[in-house]
């Protein structure tokens, strides 16, 4: 529910913010329901992600000053709120000139897309990743970081009504082949890899019969990568794939990245530094949204649940 608070005191290390805007991403609705790893104490405000504008700073912070943008430095901020006082060292500082929906979904997908891109093979300007959930934000997000690379992308939706609609948008982003699902089982798949190698990469975030699909398409020794269950099934991969091809099973979730470099900020800057270049380059947009104001936070979450969503809901604060 929506619900009035008073704005804490603000203490010598913290930092009073005004929220901007802020999406609703699955993993906030996973948390809400209570079946995401990570939950915050009860009562909680909901929301990883968004931006806001420095009003004041407590006399201790020295990295950030009034008129700022700063996102969350990790999840569990509580982001769906107009104001709140947070500790200096949970917030990152971004450039306050790129577009306000870049910054707020800055933190998640794109770093997600970055950080699998760039650990798990080392690629090449010519080199192809295949991934399932395309129009998803994380998909969206790897279509452009790959295509200011060089990379090629393989782009797996599903079926449905409207998919030459899906199709043109993700070719306007960079996409080189999108393919539905179906398709993937098709010996007409081979004609892709006339043009571009097959893929030393897989990024999975449906899980099931999808996963078995798109392994086939890896090259021997290949890494796939699961970041997401959408499917709510398990990951299939047949025997001969491991014992014959060696591919590798990799997952990985941005909050563990997030902790496991805690102290190495240099890793994390050097990302925000990337991701804000390719921002300011107009290689790197924010992910199809629809813009709510948050009294209408109901209707925004409701959408956010609905099958085949292709456009981000993002609570304007």
């Amino acid at each position: 529910r929506l619900k009035d608070l008073e704005v804490p005191k603000l203490g010598d290390s913290d930092v009073h913010v005004k929220m901007l805007a802020a999406p609703i991403n699955p993993a906030d609705i996973n948390m809400i329901q209570g079946t995401y790893p990570l939950l915050s104490p009860l009562p909680a405000v909901g929301g990883n992600e968004g931006v806001g504008e420095v009003l004041e700073v407590g006399r201790r912070v020295t990295a950030l000053k009034p008129g700022d943008w700063v996102i969350p430095a990790d999840a569990g901020l509580g982001t769906w709120r107009t104001r709140g006082v947070f500790p200096e060292e949970m917030l990152l500082k971004v450039p306050s000139d790129i577009p306000v929906l870049c910054a707020a979904t800055l933190s998640v997908n794109p770093c997600t897309a970055f950080r699998m891109l760039a650990d798990f093979e080392s690629l090449a300007p010519g080199d192809s990743v295949i991934q399932n959930a395309a129009n998803s934000g994380v998909g969206q997000a790897v279509i452009q970081i790959a295509r200011a690379s060089g990379i090629k992308t393989i782009n797996v939706v599903r079926d449905r009504p409207d998919l030459p609609k899906l199709v043109e948008r993700l070719m306007a982003l960079g996409a080189d082949h999108v393919v539905t699902e179906e398709m993937l089982r098709k010996p007409e798949m081979k004609d892709i890899f006339k043009s571009i190698p097959r893929p030393r990469l897989a990024l999975n975030c449906v899980g099931g019969k999808s996963t078995t699909e798109m392994l086939r398409h890896l090259q021997p020794k290949g890494t796939m990568v699961t970041y997401g269950g959408m499917a709510k099934q398990p990951v299939m991969v047949p025997v001969s794939a491991f014992i014959f091809r060696d591919v590798r099973l990799r997952g990985f979730w941005m909050t563990q990245w997030r902790k496991d470099h805690a102290q190495d900020q240099g890793s994390v800057a050097g990302m925000m530094d990337a991701l804000c270049q390719l921002i300011h380059r107009g290689q790197l947009t924010a992910p199809a949204c629809t813009e709510v104001p948050l009294q209408d936070y109901r209707a925004a979450l409701e959408a956010s649940m609905k099958p085949f969503v292709s456009s981000k809901q993002i609570l304007l604060l």
